[in-house]
């Protein structure tokens, strides 16, 4: 238990957002209430073991008229235990989905603020499966803080609660010529202490495997999702053997770390179950000796034992909630750890912004001293000075790995590497286009419109955009809710991103290998189109064809050799019309 501290820290800095919120008085009069109720529970079950002894003495003394009374008395007690206990859990449920619905946004605001995201995936590798943690992790998280503080909040009550009684009904015991009073308190206080003990030396590695246990499903889980959406290039490949290969040994892991968590959980439970049936006939193999010898009755015997079983439950929290602590303790860690590393990204972006954004009245672009670099460090191409006016069509070209994508997501304004500034119009709309579209799922008509979904674009404005790219056949479908991305080939979709800059009318308009999947007479029909619908429109075309440079006044060539760690610089020259 030396790592308590930490895990305090931890579980602190995790809870205490919401409750100082603006969610904060909706949720502490949900919590006060539900806090009321489970003291109202406890004093329910003082009167229950109260009037089990009362019960059972009438029973030995054949009072029937109090036995009736009593059961009478009984019913109304468990009618009023249910009612409260239902009203209990209905709250639990209503705050629980408060509380993660408040923290689901907070992660996901704080993952996507300054694509914290994005530089993540490019250099934390220890951050797994992000989506899981979200998804998953928080509502374990919500689910398993309120469930174990409210359940020791009412064993402190209960113990709080019942050790006077025990020290009242247990009387005294000499022991060694020595007088114990409460002896019975004295036993379930070794008893619980033994218990706690022996769990926690047996357990101690439930920590570890669940952690690993959640991280190793997850990337089982995300390696079948990876598989579902690249489906049709696993099947041109034929690649189904070498996918069921990577699918097992993926589960293997999974599997791997059961079987150690299995071992683990089944001593634990052994010693837990064995402890906890050890408990029901303990105080009464322990009492016994007063009952036999006539100074308590037989109410008195059970009275005693119901009261040693609330104690000990009380003080045995640690080890009948032991699973439950270990699989607390890490999602604790797997929320720490994922927002340790968006604090880092956010640090990062604050300390070592990369390439500085700005804007200016001028309504040209213009690049000052830019330095592009790879997560490594290794500089792809060193002050580049450009200056590109509005209007312009430029044409970037350069060998496969030169650095022109890296150009592009430093145009957008993502590229967390490098130095320099780039300077873009003020008022100016931009769309960036890449290789491979992002078509989110939904709505034909939310995917043109994307990332402006609520945009005010009429259906005649979407459908004419369709027929225009060569997607016709999809105009009747703009209601048609779909996983796009899985429904289209590699170039209806890229055609469809090509409608989406028709919808969305930019001032200026990036595209990165955008035509690259569609045939050269398509991409002439599409770079036409473009140049109609958009006249006024900068565009910047990433590519490699050579048919694209009819479409460009302006070429901009990235000498780079990729072979080689120098970096390289830009040739800029004219196209002169064929």
């Amino acid at each position: 238990m030396r790592s308590i501290r930490p895990f305090l820290r931890d579980l602190w800095a995790l809870t205490r957002p919401f409750w100082a919120s603006d969610e904060r008085w909706p949720a502490r009069a949900l919590l006060g209430a539900i806090v009321a109720i489970s003291l109202f529970l406890v004093y329910l079950n003082v009167r229950l073991n109260s009037w089990n002894g009362e019960f059972f003495n009438s029973l030995q003394e054949k009072d029937q008229p109090a036995f009736w009374r009593l059961l009478g008395e009984w019913s109304v007690i468990v009618v009023i235990y249910i009612a409260a206990g239902l009203t209990r859990l209905y709250l639990q449920l209503w705050l629980r989905i408060r509380w993660r619905e408040w923290l689901t946004a907070r992660f996901i605001d704080r993952w996507l603020a300054h694509r914290a995201y994005y530089r993540i995936q490019l250099t934390d590798r220890e951050t797994d499966n992000p989506d899981q943690r979200i998804a998953e992790d928080i509502k374990l998280f919500v689910d398993v803080t309120l469930q174990l503080t409210l359940e020791l909040l009412s064993q402190v009550v209960t113990l709080g609660s019942f050790i006077a009684i025990l020290w009242k009904l247990s009387g005294s015991v000499t022991l060694l010529g020595i007088e114990i009073p409460g002896y019975m308190v004295w036993v379930a206080i070794l008893y619980a202490v033994f218990g706690t003990w022996l769990t926690h030396m047996i357990g101690r590695r439930l920590i570890r495997l669940t952690f690993e246990q959640q991280r190793n499903e997850a990337e089982f889980r995300f390696g079948l999702v990876r598989f579902r959406e690249n489906a049709e290039a696993v099947a041109l490949y034929r690649g189904e053997a070498d996918e069921r290969h990577g699918f097992l040994a993926s589960f293997g892991e999974v599997v791997r770390n059961w079987r150690a968590l299995m071992t683990v959980q089944k001593n634990v439970f052994a010693v837990t179950q064995f402890y906890s049936l050890a408990s029901g006939i303990f105080p009464i193999v322990v009492a016994a000796p007063r009952y036999f010898a006539g100074t308590i009755q037989l109410g008195g015997i059970t009275q005693t034992a119901g009261a040693f079983g609330q104690v000990q439950s009380a003080l045995s929290f640690f080890v009948d909630s032991y699973q439950e602590i270990a699989r607390w303790r890490a999602v604790v860690d797997r929320l720490t750890t994922f927002e340790d590393a968006i604090r880092a990204a956010e640090r990062a972006a604050h300390d070592d912004p990369g390439v500085a954004q700005d804007t200016h009245a001028a309504p040209d672009l213009a690049l000052t001293g830019v330095a592009l670099k790879l997560p490594t460090g290794r500089v792809l191409a060193d002050r580049v000075d450009l200056h590109i006016p509005q209007g312009q069509h430029v044409l970037v070209t350069g060998a496969s790995g030169s650095g022109k994508s890296t150009l592009f997501r430093a145009l957008a304004g993502i590229w967390p590497f490098g130095a320099g500034r780039i300077t873009a119009p003020a008022q100016a709309k931009t769309l960036f286009l890449p290789q491979r579209p992002y078509l989110p799922i939904g709505t034909l008509a939310e995917v043109l419109r994307y990332p402006s979904r609520g945009a005010p674009v009429s259906e005649e404005t979407l459908r004419t955009a369709l027929v225009d790219v060569g997607l016709g056949h999809l105009a009747g479908a703009l209601d048609e809710r779909a996983h796009w991305a899985q429904r289209l080939s590699g170039g209806e979709q890229q055609r469809v991103a090509i409608a989406r800059a028709l919808v969305l009318r930019p001032d200026w308009l990036f595209l990165d290998e955008a035509t690259a999947a569609i045939d050269e007479a398509a991409e002439a029909r599409l770079y036409g189109l473009l140049a109609e619908r958009l006249s006024g429109a900068t565009i910047i075309s990433i590519g490699h064809r050579a048919s694209l440079r009819k479409f460009h006044t302006r070429e901009l060539f990235l000498d780079r050799d990729p072979a080689t760690a120098e970096p390289g610089h830009f040739i800029d020259r004219a196209i002169l019309a064929s």
